[in-house]
């Protein structure tokens, strides 16, 4: 049975529990890191007993389960429908998109983001995010049935994005990484073995004040998850608790234009005036997120036997 794991705050210090049925059994284990705890937290975890759930947990403030000092791997375009929603064929990618975000973004389920003063474009992509379990430090070949070797466990992640900064920069990193742009949690969801199995079939859903933005299946996937364990394994190292973040479906607030304006704009403009033009046909666009709005995301298959959590994040001005 899946465990569901919190960090939260405890007498002003970081601590780790255990969720059952909205009550948190603590654990006693000292974990600074999320890669502390997956090395030396997770058996605790796992023997976690409802007897032992002292917390309520909706009175804790609730941590990133993923700590700031680990990696923050992103992958872009590996939904089907939102390569579709694109301008582009998920049949003709050829490649796996593999990019960086800031760890110093990553933020609570439950904390309010702040959208900087010049962007005026800001996005939401719900995504499943995994937690490494174990060290990839040279070449290996990672197997559909082998995921719970490599990987602690998975969460939600809301990878945020200012549009007006990453699209006409070609920048990703930049345009993903301000402070607060990566909401992650509330749990980090324990799987076994034969739990692992079941991924696909993940629900990810996102709401923007109670609206219905996003909602597909993780089996949506392009570049599946052991696949892009395999690929990473031979150009980056990565150490327990660090996360992979694997993309979003259709729904962000961002579309493609139209085919015939595809063609004025490549054609007939200039960079400049091209992403001007962007900016402004944006401006115009409600799907993008203002102060006060109230995103919420989740990740739970169907039968609600492998649930994630539900984030809720308030957008507010600096």
């Amino acid at each position: 049975m899946a465990v569901q794991v919190v960090r939260y705050l405890q007498d002003d210090a970081p601590a780790w529990g255990v969720v059952h049925d909205r009550r948190v059994a603590p654990l006693s284990g000292h974990w600074p890191s999320t890669a502390d705890f997956v090395r030396g937290g997770l058996d605790a975890a796992w023997a976690s007993t409802a007897a032992e759930a002292t917390l309520n947990l909706d009175r804790l403030q609730l941590l990133s389960p993923v700590t700031s000092d680990r990696q923050f791997v992103c992958q872009g375009t590996n939904y089907a429908t939102h390569v579709r929603e694109s301008g582009m064929d998920p049949d003709a990618i050829p490649f796996n998109t593999l990019f960086t975000k800031a760890p110093s973004c990553l933020t609570s389920a439950h904390a309010d983001v702040v959208r900087p003063a010049h962007v005026r474009l800001l996005d939401y992509e719900v995504e499943l995010g995994l937690v490494m379990r174990r060290a990839l430090t040279a070449p290996v070949t990672v197997e559909p049935d082998q995921l719970h070797e490599y990987l602690a466990g998975v969460t939600v992640v809301n990878d945020l994005s200012a549009r007006d900064v990453q699209l006409p920069q070609a920048q990703f990193y930049k345009g993903k990484s301000y402070r607060g742009f990566g909401p992650t949690g509330p749990f980090l969801l324990l799987l076994s073995p034969a739990e692992w199995r079941r991924w696909p079939e993940l629900r990810l859903r996102l709401h923007v004040n109670g609206q219905p933005r996003q909602d597909s299946y993780a089996g949506d996937m392009i570049f599946q998850p052991h696949r892009t364990l395999s690929e990473l394994s031979a150009l980056h190292d990565m150490q327990p608790g660090d996360l992979i973040a694997t993309g979003t479906p259709a729904g962000c607030a961002a579309r493609a234009p139209g085919k015939l304006v595809m063609w004025v704009m490549r054609h007939l403009l200039s960079d400049g005036a091209k992403w001007r033009l962007f900016i402004q046909k944006g401006q115009r666009n409600p799907a993008y997120l203002q102060p006060n709005d109230v995103v919420t995301a989740s990740i739970r298959t169907d039968d609600g036997s492998l649930d994630l959590g539900e984030q809720r994040n308030r957008i507010v001005a600096p």
